[in-house]
């Protein structure tokens, strides 16, 4: 027998030298084995006459092998297998390359399970290419397909599977409270393990997968709502009144619906004795820059001071200016970034420390030791999944439970941002501040280069200033254009007259700011650059991208570079260069074309992607999910987190026997994040 822990080279059938194999796939106990769940299933149960098989179906025939099978060899040394099935509706020519071991396996006379695709020969009869086969069995049954490697293939990890699932037969204990699976009428875990591997139909299997759906999520909330209710007891600053209508009426414009909103929203928690923990997602343009102003500027009235910590100096600088802009003198706001001499520092570090400066904008300089506050009440990261969680964690540090806003914008479908902020309540900016004009989004293939060189040019005649991003840095195997070699090309030919600037990741924090700072200045007309900008300043005077290569880019990727134009009041124009010709690429520019509303882009690409390439999850401290699909599980992840919160809240009480079991395995969830 075998338990969940047991090392899998002591699993029947595997030995050192497979285990060695499995590790590199992420298997190294018995329960890695088990949790390694099938990408798809066969379904042998479900039989099809030959005669009613359509061209390009997947479909399985129990059918007698009806001609000795014939190895023939061709050309370059290689050998195919050639015989012919029959079940008595129709008769059927199959053939296998480069396995002659079928010729000894298949019996003519005998019958077998053939699974597989239906193709056609060149004289348009069905035929089937190396078909799946097996011995026809007193019944069939739905066949798991796991991932394969030439080294592991799928029917090798059946046969482990099967192994794992039989000596541990009786050992696998359940973690969920019986409660909980009373009330959402969860199959057992030892029954789902079992069932998600080799299901006896297709309701077993479906049952199977809701058990370890439901189990992943609560898991997952139960990790994430422990850590967010760790800080309960704590005291979080006093925001007790509002001066929200103060700060409106300063303004030179008016506030968006969805604006007010976060600002209420994020209000009414910094009135709890609680520290408010809030994330502020919008699209680009839609104006967060104001919410955390209104924030900061409460804190102020309160008596506090706040903090906001941008990824790049240049960014810093923005955010400064703007905040100088929305409060005048009425808040003493500092810049502090790497850039700024030793001297000031130590001015602004005394005036943050003795309260004299209410706000401080930066980069990691901020999280500095010798950076202290008097009386910190609210801390802001901007596009927080370039900050580590320990950076994050640094910054609130500075003072004794201060509110947090953090904001992001890259667009999130909720229950997607449920999954990689658990520990944050969301705001949504979803409309745009009146006066943006949407952007214009076209596709066009890289025959159209001449045309869009005088398009650039023109818009650079008018004042405007232009970016063309490569997916590329420097030259590599690919036929990709590099970013460096482009840029010297553009500046000796198309754009000779024009002040050309050149942004890549390989260049140092420094270089990369001031070429930015040049290009937000109006001193580069046309910059070339890589995916760097994605998230970068505000440049209202740029009005044209052109993306090379746009299939090499996701769709939220694609989305968030165009959302570097179309800042001001004129008119902008994205242009995605690409001869990609495949579904998924058409689909991608069909849908940047048509909208440019990024919530709804986001949707479409989690439809696309998976939530596990959607947004670097690994990056927040989160594991990825094996089994739960965001955009189908909806209902199970409100019931899952609903559970979590009863556990952890006491509302529903359980054992210590299955608190310790179900925390055992929380924390072996989170454990696997550190092993990836």
């Amino acid at each position: 027998m075998a338990d969940r822990n047991t090392r899998v080279q002591f699993l029947k059938g595997v030995g050192e030298a497979r285990a060695k194999t499995l590790a590199k796939q992420g298997i190294f106990s018995v329960d890695d084995v088990l949790r390694n769940y099938p990408r798809a299933y066969e379904d042998w149960n479900n039989i099809t006459p030959m005669k009613d098989a359509k061209i390009g179906d997947n479909v399985c025939f129990k059918a007698v092998v009806a001609e000795n099978p014939q190895l023939v060899r061709v050309n370059g040394g290689k050998f195919l297998v050639k015989t012919a099935i029959a079940d008595g509706t129709d008769y059927m020519h199959i053939v296998f390359f480069n396995n002659k071991f079928v010729k000894d396996q298949l019996k003519e006379d005998e019958e077998y399970l053939f699974f597989g695709k239906v193709t056609e020969d060149k004289y348009h009869a069905k035929t089937m290419l190396s078909p799946r086969f097996e011995k026809s069995p007193d019944r069939q049954r739905i066949r798991p397909i796991y991932k394969a490697t030439a080294a592991l293939p799928s029917k090798t990890t059946e046969r482990i599977t099967e192994a794992a699932i039989k000596q541990t037969k009786g050992q696998l204990q359940d973690f969920i409270p019986t409660y909980i699976i009373e009330k959402y009428k969860l199959m057992g875990f030892e029954e789902a393990i079992g069932s998600v591997h080799f299901p006896d139909s297709e309701k077993a299997l479906n049952l199977a997968k809701r058990r370890l759906i439901f189990e992943e999520l609560l898991l997952l909330q139960m990790g994430l709502l422990g850590e967010k209710s760790s800080g309960v007891c704590r005291i979080a600053p006093p925001i007790s009144r509002d001066f929200t209508d103060d700060f409106y009426d300063s303004l030179p414009f008016e506030p968006t619906n969805a604006q007010k909103r976060a600002v209420s929203e994020a209000i009414e928690d910094m009135k709890k004795p609680k520290a408010m923990n809030r994330l502020l997602q919008g699209d680009v343009g839609s104006g967060k820059t104001a919410v955390a102003a209104a924030l900061m500027y409460n804190v102020r009235r309160n008596g506090f001071q706040s903090a906001l910590m941008a990824p790049t100096e240049v960014l810093a600088n923005q955010h400064y200016k703007t905040l100088v802009n929305f409060f005048g003198e009425d808040v003493r706001i500092e810049l502090l970034t790497g850039s700024v001499t030793a001297a000031n520092k130590r001015k602004i570090h005394e005036r943050l420390a003795n309260g004299e400066s209410h706000v401080v904008v930066g980069t990691h300089a901020i999280i500095q030791n010798d950076v202290t506050f008097k009386n910190l009440g609210l801390v802001i990261t901007d596009e927080q999944h370039r900050f580590g969680v320990n950076q994050r964690a640094d910054l609130s540090a500075k003072g004794e439970n201060p509110h947090t806003l953090v904001m992001s914008a890259t667009p999130i479908p909720r229950t997607l941002a449920m999954m990689i902020y658990g520990d944050l309540d969301i705001s949504v900016l979803d409309e745009l501040p009146k006066g943006r004009q949407p952007i214009k989004t076209y596709c066009v293939p890289t025959n159209y280069h001449e045309r869009i060189y005088k398009f650039l040019r023109k818009n650079i005649a008018e004042g405007h200033q232009a970016y063309i991003v490569c997916p590329l840095v420097e030259e590599s195997e690919s036929d990709l254009v590099p970013a460096t070699e482009y840029y010297d090309y553009l500046k000796s030919t198309y754009f000779a007259d024009c002040t050309l600037g050149l942004l890549h990741g390989q260049m140092k924090p420094k270089q990369k700011d001031e070429v930015m700072k040049r290009f937000y200045d109006g001193e580069i007309d046309l910059l070339v650059s890589t995916v760097v900008i994605e998230v970068g300043v505000d440049v209202p005077n740029a009005t044209v991208m052109v993306i090379e290569n746009a299939e090499r880019f996701g769709l939220s990727q694609l989305h968030q570079l165009r959302g570097r134009i179309g800042r001001g009041t004129a008119e902008s124009t994205c242009v995605l260069l690409s001869d990609a010709q495949n579904d998924e690429a058409k689909e991608r520019f069909d849908i940047m074309c048509k909208t440019t509303d990024g919530f709804e882009i986001a949707k479409k690409d989690l439809e696309l992607r998976g939530p596990g390439d959607f947004f670097g999850s690994r990056q927040h401290g989160l594991p990825d999910m094996r089994v739960a699909n965001l955009m189908t599980d909806t209902r199970i992840l409100y019931e899952a987190q609903k559970s979590a919160k009863e556990i952890i809240d006491g509302t529903v009480k359980i054992s210590d026997d299955e608190r310790k079991a179900l925390q055992t395995e929380v924390d072996k969830l989170f454990r696997r994040v550190s092993r990836n």
